[in-house]
């Protein structure tokens, strides 16, 4: 059993299957799961985990070199805008139906818990090298 890191087996499988320029869509309990992408699911009840959880353990073992989330973010959820804008200084923001456009090309779909509207962001994947 791995010792650190994800434990999730279906998600560390997918995170290890990724390469550049793949997309990840990590998603609140609320955002239409598009059909095709591979999707973990770790919703357990409402909140758990949370957004900023997931996010951050993705993002331990990821390079991202873009991220795009919905503009309505801004007003709907501070909380949220505060952690994207904090964690991708480069953050693109688009109409959140752009969004779940957009989210149709995810390779992996990562559900969380989250019961707070637009705590969605698409994760664009960088090379380590």
């Amino acid at each position: 059993m791995k010792k650190a890191g994800i434990l999730n087996r279906q998600l560390s499988g997918a995170l290890a299957e990724l390469g550049h320029t793949d997309e990840v869509l990590v998603c609140d309990a609320g955002m239409p799961i598009p059909a095709g992408p591979r999707v973990v699911d770790l919703a357990f009840r409402a909140g758990v985990p949370s957004f900023a959880e997931v996010l951050d353990g993705l993002l331990a073992e990821l390079v991202v070199e873009g991220a795009t989330a919905a503009a309505e973010v801004r007003g709907a959820n501070p909380a949220a805008a505060a952690l994207l804008d904090g964690r991708f200084p480069g953050l693109v923001l688009v109409p959140h139906e752009r969004l779940k456009e957009l989210s149709a090309g995810a390779r992996l779909v990562v559900r969380t818990g989250e019961a707070r509207p637009y705590a969605n962001v698409l994760l664009r994947c960088g090379v380590f090298f």
